[in-house]
């Protein structure tokens, strides 16, 4: 078989380098967790659907009794998308139950138990023998549903946005937002940012613009940024208008099309979502893990720094009540354990200094974007 001149020649430009990097991920293809948090009945489901074309399913309306004794439970569903050439590992993570009891502090904890859950699976890959095949379940990305009919948002949904902007790039989303007018729904984004602001809470925005960024592409952002948090309606349903095929919500008024940019905010999120998602997973990997690794490794050292000084007085002990041992080799054991504990000490020092460069890095980015 002979290969073609062109192809050789084009091959060994460097300029096709993020053409031949493009090729080997899209081969490999990527791995996306998303998960979804929010009240029942403000289309999660549906959202979800629709903004990854997935096929509907039959929905299981629940029993009174069942309603009464629902809990929080956490439910995670994998799908293997493929279009263009490019495979997505999909997996969502739902929440059902969530905020549905009138006390809603047991809520925050088996959310932020499973992400550390999904960062300590990482770590432990990480430090095993094959590192070549890491399967990557952390969260990526968490859509946050808010309720329309709240103006604002909750003292509940403050604290649970207080304790996971941190862990997960959080999405801020306005369900059903068809039950507002479009005053109402600026109001309500109005009302929201402030809340935002005042309690200091960080949610996902997309990176600043390069210089050297295309006007078109640097309007793209501006509009999405403008638009956060985005007011969504989506629909699975589909109507004929004026002889097109297309999704949304009947009312007898007319119809609510859930990709026309002026009934929602479904195709500027999905816009969002698919065009920054691998900064989603560079910021996951970055720094939210990063944070969680730290703190893994201090409280390693920790206990090791504390494990260290147990055995540094046993053999002390051992050294003042034996005659084997001569003065000078007590001296040197006790020169090693404190050598030891030293080093440890400065190590966990420049870890926590790096941690805290890079959380105020991305402190600075945020207060910056606003």
């Amino acid at each position: 078989m002979t290969t073609s001149p062109n192809y050789l020649v084009n091959a060994a430009n460097f300029g096709n380098l993020p053409n031949i990097l493009q090729r080997k991920h899209a081969k490999r293809g990527y791995e996306f967790t998303l998960m979804v948090v929010g009240e029942s009945d403000l289309g999660k489901t549906t959202l979800i659907k629709s903004l990854f074309n997935l096929p509907e399913s039959k929905k299981e309306v629940p029993t009174t009794q069942e309603l009464l004794n629902k809990t929080l439970s956490i439910e995670s569903k994998s799908v293997d998308i493929e279009e263009k050439g490019v495979r997505l590992k999909l997996t969502i993570v739902d929440t059902p139950g969530y905020g549905d009891s009138l006390n809603c502090s047991d809520n925050f904890e088996p959310i932020s138990q499973y992400i550390d859950e999904q960062f300590e699976n990482f770590y432990q890959q990480e430090n095993g023998l094959n590192r070549r095949q890491i399967r990557d379940s952390r969260v990526h990305c968490c859509f946050y549903c808010i309720s329309p009919l709240n103006f604002g948002l909750k003292p509940a949904d403050l604290e649970f946005l207080k304790k996971l902007q941190f862990k997960v790039n959080v999405i801020l989303i306005i369900s059903k937002s068809d039950c507002l007018t479009t005053k109402e729904a600026q109001a309500l984004k109005t009302k929201i940012l402030e809340e935002l602001k005042l309690h200091k809470i960080q949610v996902y925005t997309p990176p600043d613009c390069e210089n050297d960024d295309d006007d078109e592409f640097k309007e793209h952002i501006k509009q999405l940024k403008n638009s956060m948090p985005f007011a969504v309606s989506s629909s699975l349903e589909v109507h004929d208008v004026k002889g097109r095929k297309v999704r949304g919500r009947e009312y007898p008024w007319g119809i609510i099309e859930t990709e026309n940019p002026d009934h929602s905010d479904f195709v500027k999120l999905r816009s969002l979502l698919i065009s920054h998602m691998q900064d989603m997973r560079e910021l996951t990997h970055e720094l939210h893990y990063e944070n969680y690794r730290s703190r893994r490794i201090m409280n390693q050292g920790s206990q090791f720094s504390q494990s260290f000084q147990s055995d540094m007085n046993r053999d002390n002990i051992s050294i003042q009540s034996g005659s084997v041992f001569e003065e000078t080799e007590k001296d040197r054991i006790l020169q090693e354990k404190q050598a030891e504990l030293q080093k440890m000490h400065e190590m966990l020092r420049k870890m926590q200094e790096e941690m805290n460069m890079k959380q105020a890095a991305y402190e600075a980015k945020e207060n910056g974007h606003e």
